[in-house]
């Protein structure tokens, strides 16, 4: 098999593979089985006629179109590897010449066009040191939580007096266009100083009391007439302001299991320490992945960039069509993001020669169907029938190379080590056995579900036969 590359793009390629008949040949042959096992031939059992015979009575067009169809993935499958070329989209590709009889010597040839990842040298991360934030828990972080807590336990009341920020108006509305009314709504609660409902009707309700009204002009978010200017009737039908408990023992008992408002104070310095420890975590991942592409420039294909981008903004905006500058700015600088840092995981995985086991890959598959309270036997099913697999493996490779990348760091904070080791987990000798979770921060659970541990075994097992074929 010949194989030639050409350079479209930095993160895109040309392919142009020439396939040898003797490399063709047990497609071919593959093909007319096949053929054999659907027709009858007179004379001959089925699945049981010779391939001449199939030549003849079928036609070899018909033989070598599904040998191609065979082939061309393998072949281009072949060519990837023999060319360490990593690819991240679909390929196109081009038949451009196919044998047209059994003894037609023509070589079947093909391009192939895909964009791919770029070539990345990593530096040595071996005694490589990376300095990061001390968690910090101060008294106002404390007092903050607490109010939170003493605000969920608050209660409203009536006040005789005029709306101000915080309190919480009963209200009317009306809203009219050309003296025509549009939308009206009764009763409905709303804090002022929110800035939830209408643009301007924050100013409109400070200072009015209980049954009092007053009228601005609005701009409707949402119905028939999103976007038009509208004259807003507001009326207060009463005004109520909320009732925070005292912060004491008592208070402490009610909200929590604890008998002292000591006690309660010193649980929630504990929670925020913990949660201090997890942004240093989050840091340190984030300063690691910085420290890789220190220095680098790391291209992005365009096509991938491009559906990334459209994804991004679906989840923006109801119409990605819509979407402002500057949504579509923030959405190109996530999605580039994204696929630099996926990249340089992807490249990473490759330097620390990370093995993603069967274990692995079905521990993550069903730690996903536990977050969306799906079975993890329908879930793992159906990644496999939508060919998903392989997106699902990459990505526990880029979750083991990561972990393993940190491990191998040394991470300061004001000059002294930090301990990461509740975060990234202990080096296992059995990197088979090692939990892809960690490095989501979140804890593996094992998860019965043998039938569908099998089924991605026996996908993972028919990928691994196929490359040692190769």
């Amino acid at each position: 098999m010949k194989i030639s590359v050409r350079n479209l793009e930095p993160t895109k390629v040309k392919l142009t593979v020439t396939v040898e008949p003797e490399e063709l040949n047990p497609y071919l042959d593959a093909a007319r089985k096949e053929i054999a096992k659907q027709v009858n031939v007179p004379g001959f059992r089925k699945g049981h006629v010779p391939g001449k015979i199939i030549d003849q009575r079928i036609g070899f067009a018909a033989v070598a179109g599904e040998a191609v169809n065979d082939a061309v993935p393998e072949l281009y499958s072949k060519a990837l590897d023999e060319k360490k070329i990593r690819p991240m989209a679909q390929p196109e590709f081009d038949v451009q010449d196919v044998p047209q009889s059994a003894n037609d010597e023509t070589k079947l040839k093909f391009t192939a066009t895909v964009e791919r990842r770029p070539d990345i040298e990593l530096p040595e991360i071996d005694g490589l040191e990376i300095a990061i934030s001390k968690p910090e828990v101060k008294d106002e972080d404390v007092d903050k939580r607490l109010e939170t807590l003493r605000q969920r336990f608050g209660t409203l009341v009536g006040v005789d007096r005029p709306a101000a920020k915080g309190d919480f108006a009963n209200i009317d509305l009306t809203a009219e266009i050309d003296g025509e009314t549009v939308d009206s709504q009764e009763g409905v609660s709303y804090e002022l100083g929110s800035n939830t409902m209408l643009d301007g009707l924050d100013e409109a309700l400070d200072g009015l009391s209980a049954g009092e009204e007053t009228t601005f002009e609005g701009t409707l978010e949402a119905g028939e007439h999103e976007g038009q200017k509208a004259t807003v009737k507001v009326k207060v039908n009463s005004v109520k302001a909320e009732e925070l408990p005292e912060l004491n023992d008592e208070f402490a008992s009610e909200a929590s299991e604890f008998d002292t408002l000591d006690e309660l104070k010193a649980d929630i310095r504990k929670a925020a320490a913990q949660d201090a420890e997890g942004r240093q975590a989050t840091e340190a991942r984030d300063a690691f992945i910085a420290k890789l592409q220190e220095g680098l420039e790391i291209p992005v294909p365009k096509g991938v960039k491009a559906n990334m981008v459209e994804e991004q903004l679906k989840g923006m905006t109801p119409d990605p069509e819509k979407a402002t500058k500057e949504q579509k700015a923030q959405a190109e600088e996530t999605v580039e993001k994204d696929l630099r840092d996926q990249m340089v995981l992807d490249a990473l995985a490759e330097k620390l020669d990370v093995q993603v086991s069967q274990s692995d890959v079905f521990n993550f598959l069903a730690s996903i169907a536990q977050q969306y309270g799906m079975d993890p036997n329908n879930f793992i099913q159906a990644i496999i029938k939508n060919g998903q697999l392989g997106s699902a493996v990459q990505e526990v490779g880029r979750s083991k190379g990561l972990l393993a990348g940190m491990r191998a760091v040394k991470f300061t904070a004001d000059g002294e080590v930090v301990d990461l080791s509740g975060f990234l987990g202990e080096a296992a000798e059995d990197e088979e056995s090692e939990s892809v979770e960690a490095a989501e921060d979140e804890e593996s659970e094992s998860v019965e579900a043998a039938s569908a541990a099998a089924a991605v075994a026996d996908e993972l097992s028919a990928k691994d036969d196929a490359k040692d074929a190769e």
